[in-house]
């Protein structure tokens, strides 16, 4: 549906069409998509349909970018596509699975290296004064023979892969098998304890993952390859001094973005991105750890944005600040997204909206409001199922999907798609 300055205010997004185009389409996803867990991952196809939208609407697509990159299969798919990818994200787990993704690897050495590693394992002995062993969340997700096996895993790769490469390919193996080699509870989406679990064997876990990787690895040969840039920063900090950007393709995180740093707190602990991984949520989109001032955050949020926080203030005044600077960062981020397309440019954004105690969160109308607002044109608003969601529209208590009511809380199972121009 088109959406102009003049429709917007008045229009219930939730009674636009689904457009089977933007639904899960029967092609199956590169296995190289699945070789590190990751949550709310990007939709594949998206990236390609995104292309091919752009190029149908004279847009000359060179250089694709994700300013929220993830786990790269926005990076992954522009790459396949031939294209330049530009992407960044605040995770440096994101972006070590991005980069992961993004590279071609030559399975012979592969080999070679991997039999390095195995071989540095069975002769590795452990140092008991690693500082791994002080940090207490460690210990309350790891008993003692899995931090023994894991460092001498860890301590293998960093001896046996000299090239940052092939040694970042190994780490990324490394960091799938914590979740299985923990107490953590598996498929949940809060950081849980499962008291009955018995957490997997190290090494036989690394030899099955590096054995998927390798296999995902040769998925692509004979592909058209582009090249990629990702960054490790915060694309509220990066400096947009000139247009290079054709399309841009992302999806932003939620309100509770934060929560991210907490699900990847084994890896960023593990690969030694930081000792506390509550330091990695000081920076992501509505962090209050960076809030500007709430009356002044009040007097910059646009119309949408205003009706939605002063619903919320009663409520709960807290999270009513996280919203509306949650509101600002994107206000913030259209902006510089403008700045970083290049003249006809085009953008293309998929949103979710939620709900906080019956007052809903309507990420999508803000977002088209702020584009609306910098002067992008041909605003196009879709919606499209959420298919992971379809048959199980409720989690329960722990954070997993339910199929049932009961004491369920219920997930909106569809998001929109809004894709706009610059002139």
């Amino acid at each position: 549906m088109n959406i102009t300055i003049d429709n917007y205010r008045t229009l219930n997004f939730d009674t636009i069409d689904i457009q089977e185009e933007w639904n899960m389409t029967a092609e199956r996803e590169k296995r190289m998509h699945s070789i590190h867990a990751y949550p709310a991952k990007f939709p594949a196809f998206i990236t390609t349909k995104a292309i091919h939208k752009a190029e149908e609407s004279d847009i000359s697509v060179k250089t694709v970018a994700d300013i929220f990159c993830g786990c790269g299969t926005v990076a992954y798919e522009a790459v396949r596509n031939g294209k330049h990818f530009w992407g960044c994200d605040i995770n440096p787990v994101a972006t070590l699975i991005a980069e992961t993704k993004s590279q071609s690897y030559d399975d012979e050495i592969l080999e070679e290296y991997y039999n390095n590693i195995i071989s540095c394992y069975n002769t590795c002995v452990v140092n008991k004064d690693d500082e791994i062993y002080k940090n207490e969340r460690i210990r309350y997700w790891f008993d003692d023979g899995h931090i023994d096996e894991l460092l001498k895993l860890k301590t293998a790769i960093c001896e046996g892969v000299n090239n940052e490469i092939y040694r970042n390919f190994f780490l990324c193996a490394f960091s799938n098998i914590l979740k299985p080699c923990s107490r953590w509870l598996t498929k949940s989406i809060k950081p849980q304890i499962d008291p009955n679990k018995e957490p997997k064997n190290v090494l036989v876990s690394f030899k099955s993952q590096v054995k998927m990787m390798r296999n995902a690895n040769l998925d692509n040969t004979g592909n058209t390859q582009g090249s990629a840039d990702i960054n490790c920063v915060n694309f509220l900090d990066v400096d947009i001094s000139f247009s290079f950007v054709d399309l841009v393709v992302t999806s932003p995180p939620y309100v509770t973005s934060y929560e991210y740093a907490d699900l990847h707190q084994l890896s960023t602990l593990w690969l030694g991105f930081t000792n506390d991984f509550r330091t990695l949520r000081e920076g992501t989109i509505g962090s209050l750890y960076h809030a500007d001032n709430f009356n002044d955050n009040i007097n910059k949020l646009n119309e949408t944005a205003q009706d939605i926080v002063s619903k919320m203030y009663s409520i709960d005044k807290r999270k009513t600040r996280s919203v509306a600077q949650y509101y600002i960062d994107m206000q913030t981020t259209v902006h510089k997204v403008y700045k970083m397309l290049r003249s006809n440019g085009g953008c293309l954004f998929v949103i979710g909206n939620t709900e906080y105690k019956g007052v809903k969160i309507d990420n999508a109308k803000h977002l088209t409001e702020c584009l609306l607002k910098e002067g992008f044109i041909n605003v196009e608003v879709d919606r499209r199922k959420i298919s992971n969601k379809i048959l199980t529209p409720y989690r329960d208590a722990n954070g997993k999907f339910a199929k049932i009511k009961g004491s369920s809380r219920k997930i909106y199972s569809e998001e929109f798609v809004i894709f706009a121009r610059k002139k």
